[in-house]
């Protein structure tokens, strides 16, 4: 990779990257004593000429680096991959500080709007002449949701995230303020307190983590972030757009959900107590934050009505919270907060169970809903507003009710979801002990739909309380009453929505309407939680449409739906359907099967909405939102959109509160340019577009297929050239890895799938089968690499594809894909697996360059090009311990401290990579 010289705008940057690195060298130096911190520091100097040596140079400097790390004791290894795992800990921190820096230089002066802010999509909606009128109706019915959801190779602990935050404060703190000497002083002095704290503190849990970890750790998010930045981001959606578009409301479109907590589907350790324990400690988050600011209001407030006249309802407010204090007599706006802060006591111990710090000063009438609690706040509002304090509002209490409006008394909507085997399973028995049918699971789908048709028909119940059933259909069972419980508790916005995994048929859809109404939650033909099947294969997707056109045409179904405003969500997988087709192939489904959804619902009169199952990596549909968004084609995004997001790109993304609301802002943008713009704009050459793309894909298909299923041995060599079994020992989820304990790829879980190959540094699931497509489409085409790069410069998708693809390629090395490979003990088994992925390699390599016409994989990214050169020579060592451990672990060296060092070694190059699955 050839250096960019250097860039005054990076200056600051590498400063800071200096400046921590020396903090931890310090740190090791006093910790590890000085032996241990010059053999560190050798290590390092090694690995920096080993990446900026060539040819015969480079193997030397290989040589020197092996002579340094292979004879290393275990002990010294573990201080080793934690220095190293840390400087890319603080490296991350420091970019993560950069774009929060440049983005504010930016914004600074008088620059065109950027590319992914709410500025941008509304100029580009007025250039594009959208009226307010369309703009007005795509917010009254829109969705737009990130969903949250836990993560079976998240590696990061809270303790070192917390220590991770603080020092990135210290970072902004300093940019911002001007600073004395004695004053820059204690500043270094708190910024070394923060490293020899996270020094000292264990990367690796002790236990694995339960669901109920899990679900804290997600809340993390609502404090940092959440609770205070999306109001701020709706203020600023509000001004922006009335001055673009004069006089437009702004209703409460954007919302978090969740499935940490509801999600079943290969989880055994999600049950109706999780769920319950998810939904009560959702709603204390809420009510931490409601009480604190309504808390601060009455601070703030201390309006007297010598001064100023209030409204009679704000007076009516006051008096009835019945507060005595004789030095709020005439401070009416505190009395009213005085009483409010009862109210939201008395409701919080209720439904929450939470009892507040801050006693009340006298007890409290419960509010019956969110909406009661806004009204008051409204009536506030009102009255500022009346003698002229609007002003006042501003700062807290116009975010708080807008807090109200999004988040409620629930916080965040919690999906549930589970496997349509399961509930075929479950619907099976409850006929046979019913004696409606002994044998469900043989009949035809036409009998199925039939049978399913008709209980749904009749009001009474397949299973009675006092008769016995399996474990998991108790289990089952139990999950959906206690969701019939929370909709009777916090109301329907708390569970919305039923996520149905591998669905392929309507009878999977009608299963879950059954299963529904023996609980409560389906009455008059109106679902509680809506359905939304899950499409998760390349075959599941290619079907999709047929599966929904044959659910609108069951009566029943359909007035499930019409009673729902015709509302139909459909989520699509792209983990699933990566691991089962390869990149490109799962990505063309992926947006044919939108296309078709958008046609089919377009001929029933039904509206779509889309959730797209996307993961931090690129193999699992990651890559950045924005792009993401505006690749989809036209209609896609008329009902807005709901997208996942998972484990460790939470905490990269939301951790800090001003790149949190950034990356809000780059979501709602982009749901607003897709919703509303055509972004595609690539007219009648879309046929010749997806032509080329389906014949792509299937030289694509053909070619991972082949590697990967159809090869023989090649799970022994995936599973012995990767630690895909040390991933398995690690407390870092509580999910199991695999869906059934098979070892076979079909079972084993897209996540660890894709972290397994993120670890020896091949990123297979991420590119291969595109440098073979290619070959065989330019066989045949004269002018085939012609119309890829005019693809590439027109069309949003196939740009995407193939960006996402380089910067995959960028962080892939063969050369230490290589020594993994030396793991595998079959030596023609080796070398018939590796010789193939590094010939796709090289090939997927130069058609991605030619295609993109570009000298370097990333050109058209200089800060990820930077960002991976600087970090390379880190994450190599890492690499290296990596593999030699495993030779001894696997050799039967498996002590403690073995084990250890091995997932220290996976936990370290996970951040340096910046994802893991």
């Amino acid at each position: 990779m050839n250096a960019r010289p250097p860039d005054e705008k990076e200056l600051p940057l590498r400063n800071d990257t200096r400046l921590l690195g020396r903090v931890l060298g310090d740190v090791l130096r006093a910790q590890t004593g000085g032996e241990g911190f010059e053999r560190i520091e050798a290590i390092r100097q090694t690995a920096i000429r080993f990446r900026r040596a060539h040819d015969e140079e480079a193997q030397e400097a290989r040589d020197a680096l092996s002579a340094l790390l292979n004879p290393l004791a275990v002990g010294e290894v573990l201080d080793v991959v934690r220095a190293f795992s840390y400087f890319s800990h603080l490296a991350n921190i420091a970019e993560d500080v950069h774009r929060i820096r440049r983005r504010r230089a930016y914004e600074m002066v008088a620059s065109p709007p950027r590319a992914g802010s709410i500025a941008h999509a509304l100029a580009r909606l007025s250039a594009a002449n959208v009226p307010a009128e369309a703009l007005q109706q795509w917010l009254d019915v829109a969705l737009v949701s990130p969903v949250l959801t836990a993560h079976p190779t998240e590696v990061q602990r809270k303790s070192i995230l917390d220590a991770e935050r603080e020092i990135a404060r210290l970072l902004v703190w300093r940019d911002r303020t001007p600073l004395t000497q004695h004053e820059s002083a204690a500043w270094e002095r708190a910024l070394r307190t923060q490293v020899l704290t996270l020094w000292q503190t264990a990367m690796l849990r002790l236990s694995r983590l339960r669901v109920a970890d899990e679900i804290d750790n997600g809340l993390a998010y609502y404090r940092y972030t959440f609770l205070a930045e999306v109001p701020r981001l709706y203020a600023a959606l509000e001004g922006q757009v009335v001055n673009t578009y004069a006089a437009l409301r702004v209703p409460s479109f954007f919302r978090l959900g969740s499935w940490i907590g509801g999600d079943r589907d290969g989880n055994p350790n999600v049950t109706a107590e999780t769920l319950d324990y998810a939904v009560h400690a959702q709603a204390r988050v809420a009510f931490e934050h409601y009480l604190a600011e309504v808390h601060q209001l009455g601070a703030e407030l201390p309006l007297s009505t010598r001064l100023v006249t209030p409204s009679a309802s704000l007076m009516a407010l006051a008096a009835g919270a019945h507060d005595n204090n004789p030095h709020r007599s005439d401070e009416p706006y505190r009395q009213a907060l005085t009483g409010i802060y009862s109210r939201l006591c008395a409701t919080a111990q209720e439904l929450a169970q939470h009892t507040p710090v801050r006693p009340p000063h006298a007890e409290g009438v419960q509010y019956r809903s969110p909406g009661e609690f806004a009204a008051d706040l409204d009536t506030i509002a009102e009255s500022l507003a009346m003698h002229g304090s609007s002003d006042l509002a501003a700062r807290r209490l116009h975010p708080l009710r807008r807090a109200v409006d999004v988040f409620g008394f629930h916080l965040a909507t919690l999906d549930l979801r589970q496997s349509s085997d399961v509930h075929e399973l479950v619907v099976a028995e409850l006929f046979a002990r019913a004696g409606v049918d002994a044998d469900y699971a043989s009949l035809p789908e036409t009998e199925r739909v039939a049978l399913l048709e008709r209980e749904l028909a009749t009001p009474r119940l397949l299973h009675a309380p006092w008769q016995a059933l399996s474990e998991r259909s108790a289990t089952e069972l139990a999950v959906l009453t206690k969701a019939a419980e929370v909709h009777a508790r916090f109301g329907p916005a708390a569970l919305r929505q039923y996520v149905i995994s591998k669905c392929q048929s309507p009878s999977d859809l009608l299963e879950v309407a059954v299963l529904q109404k023996e609980v409560g939650l389906l009455r008059d033909d109106t679902l509680a939680m809506a359905i939304v099947p899950l499409f998760e294969t390349i075959d599941d997707l290619e079907h999709c449409g047929d599966v929904m056109a044959a659910a609108f045409a069951i009566p029943r179904y359909r007035q499930m739906l019409a009673n729902g405003a015709d509302w139909q969500e459909v989520m699509i997988g792209y983990s699933d359907s990566n691991k089962d087709g390869g990149y490109l192939t799962a990505n063309w489904a992926l947006y044919r099967a939108e296309r078709t959804l958008a046609k089919t619902f377009a001929s029933h009169g039904v509206r779509l909405r889309i959730f797209h199952g996307r993961g931090g990596t690129v193999g699992r549909g990651g890559g950045p939102s924005y792009d993401a968004i505006l690749a989809q084609p036209p209609g896609a995004a008329g009902g807005g959109l709901r997208m996942t997001e998972q484990g460790e790109i939470i905490a990269s993304k939301y951790s800090d509160p001003e790149l949190g609301r950034r990356n809000l802002e780059t979501i709602v943008a982009a749901a607003l340019e897709a919703g509303l713009v055509d972004s595609e704009r690539i007219g009648e050459r879309g046929s010749a577009y997806h032509k080329a793309l389906d014949e792509l894909s299937a030289h694509a298909h053909r070619a991972y297929r082949s590697l990967v299923y159809d090869t023989p041995g090649f799970v022994d060599y995936f599973r012995a050239s990767t630690p895909i079994r040390e991933i398995a020992e690690l407390n870092i989820g509580s999910r199991p890895a695999s869906r059934t304990g098979s070892s076979q790829i079909e079972h084993l879980r897209a996540i660890p799938w894709v972290f397994s190959w993120a670890q020896c540094r091949l990123m297979l699931p991420g590119w291969y089968g595109f440098g073979a497509a290619v070959d065989a489409w330019l066989s045949s085409r004269e002018d085939g690499m012609s119309l890829l790069r005019e693809m590439h410069a027109r069309w949003p998708f196939f740009r995407s594809v193939v960006s996402n693809m380089a910067m995959v390629l960028a962080k892939s090395d063969l050369a230490i894909g290589s020594r993994y490979a030396e793991l595998v003990p079959d030596e023609g088994l080796r070398r018939r697996v590796f010789d193939r992925i590094a010939d796709e390699h090289a090939r997927t390599v130069r058609h991605v360059l030619a295609v993109s016409r570009q000298r370097t994989l990333l050109e058209d990214n200089p800060p990820l090009e930077r960002s991976i050169r600087n970090r390379f020579p880190y994450l190599d060592p890492l690499n290296h311990l990596q593999v030699e451990l495993l030779k001894r672990y696997r050799a039967g060296q498996s002590d403690d401290r073995t084990r250890r060092a091995i997932h220290l070694t996976i936990n370290g190059l996970a951040a340096g990579l910046r994802n893991s699955g």
